[in-house]
């Protein structure tokens, strides 16, 4: 009975895992820069990951976040909240167990969001590599 519990919670943190590079690969698909994920996983009891990302311009903001919450609605994986889409300078969007974060460059220098957290790992990945 152990075993399967254990099995059950390594299965919850793929899926999270997974649902993490799907919405990287949504924001990338909309040239979205300077990608960064980080494992929050015993550092905050919000979210497993947190993926932050920059756009050139409030549309651009706005689009990378149009792609994420569209992929992964395609996918079934349903927005539980968001803030800030209106105005493009940073959008929060709630999956839950995966948290994105996407900036407009000045913004995201501004609340430094990497210096608050920077005692989470981060994982790594390799851009054009396939991720999905």
């Amino acid at each position: 009975m152990l075993h399967s519990k254990s099995s059950s919670l390594e299965d919850m943190a793929t899926d999270s895992k997974t649902k993490l590079f799907f919405c990287l690969e949504a924001a990338l698909e909309k040239k979205a820069l300077d990608p960064v994920l980080l494992e929050m996983r015993g550092i905050s009891s919000v979210t497993d990951y947190f993926l932050l990302c920059t756009g050139k311009s409030d549309r651009q903001v706005q689009a990378i976040a149009r792609s994420i919450e569209e992929t992964l609605e395609e996918k079934g994986i349903r927005l539980l909240g968001q803030e800030g889409r209106a105005q493009g300078k940073w959008i929060l969007m709630d999956y839950n167990d995966v948290v994105v974060h996407i900036f407009l460059e000045p913004t995201r220098k501004f609340y430094d969001l990497e210096g608050i957290w920077m005692d989470a790992p981060r994982i790594e990945f390799k851009p054009g590599a396939d991720i999905g």
